[in-house]
């Protein structure tokens, strides 16, 4: 039997701070795959194990910046321009969070120039547009069925069918965007990762 190739969080991070930033101060890290794959999971981890070295973290969720179900790709673009590129020039980049319930965009965020790892994570968060930016791409995915139930848990069984138009717009996106073909590494979200380690699927582009 082929044993499971893990990669601990630590390691991951002294790959992603071996290389210099190259989003103005900041490193850049983007973990896209289909939702309800496990990226927020693994987001959260790795943010963890930064501040548990003393660096300045900072996560934003493509979840707040979506203008509700049908504006992922205008998500990306608000990332992008507002956040990434002021980044790179050396400026505080900002967003606004959309508030799924009163379908409207509320509060701003800040994203301070002086912070050294910015993580990403969600649909949309490796578009080609993110080039030349990132110190790291992640994929994260897991079985459709699997997904579909944890989206149902966490939203209810009246989203299903929100949910099953989401997952087949999806599919078509990361296609077009070859997606998971750019990322520099592959997780498995229905692995049997740790608080300490990822499950990888596949070859990966970092070095050993």
């Amino acid at each position: 039997m082929e044993s499971t190739k893990t990669i601990t969080y630590g390691r991951l991070l002294d790959q992603v701070l071996a290389s210099p930033p190259a989003l103005g101060a900041t490193r850049l890290i983007c973990i896209d795959g289909p939702a309800g794959s496990g990226k927020t999971t693994v987001a959260g981890r790795l943010a963890q194990t930064a501040e548990g070295r003393g660096l300045r973290v900072q996560v934003v969720h493509m979840d707040d910046l979506y203008a509700g179900w049908d504006g992922a790709e205008q998500g990306f673009a608000l990332l992008r321009d507002h956040v990434l590129a002021r980044l790179a020039k050396g400026l505080e980049g900002r967003y606004r969070r959309y508030d799924w319930q009163a379908g409207a965009y509320a509060e701003v965020h800040l994203v301070p120039a002086t912070v050294e790892l910015l993580i990403v994570e969600g649909v949309t968060s490796a578009n080609r547009g993110v080039e030349p930016w990132p110190s790291l791409r992640i994929w994260v995915e897991t079985g459709n069925a699997l997904r579909l139930d944890r989206g149902i848990e966490r939203d209810g069984e009246a989203m299903r069918d929100r949910w099953l138009e989401w997952m087949r717009w999806e599919r078509d996106y990361f296609a077009t965007e070859a997606t998971r073909d750019r990322a520099d590494l592959i997780v498995d979200g229905a692995g049997p990762g740790t608080e300490a380690e990822l499950v990888l699927k596949g070859t990966t582009k970092l070095t050993a």
